[in-house]
């Protein structure tokens, strides 16, 4: 073997070749393969005999046939090598964006998963009459994330699941699929605004509608618009989810006070925002409404923290443990407690546009906020659920002026005490 041949080999080892010096010694090494196999074979056949094959010289003493061998492999090699090399880079590419995407949605206190779930949650109550979701996550490489719950309405005393949520994010671009099951929808969230914002019931007011409630007026009831002739119809033994709208604006304690005394929960409160120019008027009709659930969702700031443990594990990992409290709220009452978490939650989806613009599309956040805290907190309707022959009831009530229904279960309700 030349000196010349061994530094070649040299070279190849230290892979410091180029592709086409690769393969021309690899095909000398197939050679010597093939002459240390034919000296082998050859041995064996003659035993003792002292007589030596010929060697041979040069690439012609290989057949055709063990030539193509010869570069089959090799080809193979190179396949089997670029193979190896690109899932390597792909396996790197992968952990090194996992560790990334980790660090991304769990740096800070609380983190940004809590703060996207937060503003997701926000903008779905503000934005999505009588709907939650509880969102819980999940990690994905290349810097996503996934958010997804089941949508719960109260319909009655119990909550239904009516479809799936689902956020899914790339970094902080979310994108937002929304599957309703088994008919549900959100086409029944239309409510009417009252024209003139100023007609907001005072206590002496609500003190006369009591008494005009116990002398039911049924020309007055005739006049009234919505689903009333489809209420009737549903079975006695039913409840359902109301759509109910007002005649003139209340605000939020004198609301919760006319559903004191009734055998039916308002489960969400429209909020009047100004009425809608959209469309070069001012339209009456609301069909993208906001507002708040009767009971707030909470941020995490208004944790109030009774108690705080910390106890480290390893060499950086640690476990925490905390209690706490959120603030109480009184069932009929609370309403500037109410109205100021709402305009909380405004300005929540103020600062994080993005995830707002998607989960809330047709809400325009800065006008809404601007307006309300110009003109204070006015409610113009409710979402309204109970049994249904109590929701009818509704239709005797001076104030109401149209009613839609939504979602119908059956029997499901406790009455209140």
């Amino acid at each position: 073997m030349s000196e010349e041949f061994k530094q070649r080999l040299k070279d190849y080892a230290d892979g410091r070749l180029t592709d086409e010096e690769k393969f021309e010694v690899e095909r000398e090494m197939e050679k010597l393969e093939e002459y240390q196999a034919f000296l082998d074979e050859w041995m064996d056949n003659t035993g003792s005999n002292n007589a030596m094959p010929k060697r041979p010289d040069d690439q012609s003493a290989l057949s055709p046939k063990k030539e193509k061998r010869i570069v089959r492999r090799g080809k193979w090699r190179a396949r089997v090598s670029n193979t190896l090399t690109v899932l390597s880079l792909l396996l790197i590419v992968t952990v090194i964006s996992s560790i990334v995407t980790a660090l991304f949605y769990n740096a800070g206190d609380p983190d940004r998963t809590d703060k996207y779930r937060d503003a997701i949650a926000s903008a779905i109550s503000i934005s999505k009459p009588n709907i939650d979701v509880s969102l819980s996550s999940q990690g994905k490489t290349f810097f996503r994330q996934e958010m997804s719950g089941d949508m719960l309405k109260q319909v009655g005393s119990e909550r239904v699941a009516v479809g799936q949520y689902t956020v899914n994010f790339l970094f902080g671009l979310a994108s937002v699929e929304m599957d309703w099951r088994d008919g549900s929808s959100g086409s029944s969230q239309m409510f009417y605004r009252p024209k003139d914002s100023s007609e907001t019931s005072s206590a002496g007011e609500e003190e006369a509608e009591r008494e005009k409630l116990e002398e039911p007026k049924s020309g007055d009831s005739s006049t009234k618009s919505g689903d009333w002739s489809r209420l009737e119809k549903l079975p006695e033994g039913t409840v359902a989810e109301a759509y109910v709208s007002f005649n003139r604006f209340f605000t939020t304690d004198e609301l919760l006070k006319q559903f004191e005394n009734r055998n039916m929960e308002a489960v969400w409160f429209a909020v009047d925002n100004g009425p809608d120019t959209r469309f070069g008027g001012e339209d009456e009709v609301i069909s993208n409404p906001i507002g708040f659930p009767a009971y707030p969702v909470w941020h995490h700031d208004d944790l109030t923290v009774t108690s705080y443990k910390e106890e480290k594990r390893g060499w950086f990992g640690k476990v925490v443990s905390s209690g706490g409290h959120y603030p109480s709220v009184e069932t009929y009452g609370d309403g500037e407690l109410r109205n100021e978490h709402f305009k909380k939650s405004l300005r929540l989806l103020q600062e994080y546009e993005l995830i707002a613009n998607r989960v809330a599309p047709f809400v325009d956040v800065d006008a809404s906020l601007a307006y309300v805290e110009q003109n204070g907190v006015h409610l113009y309707g409710a979402v309204i659920t109970g049994p249904v022959k109590e929701l009818l009831t509704l239709r005797e009530v001076s104030w109401v002026r149209d009613l839609r229904v939504g979602e119908v279960r059956l029997w499901n309700w406790t009455d209140a005490q």
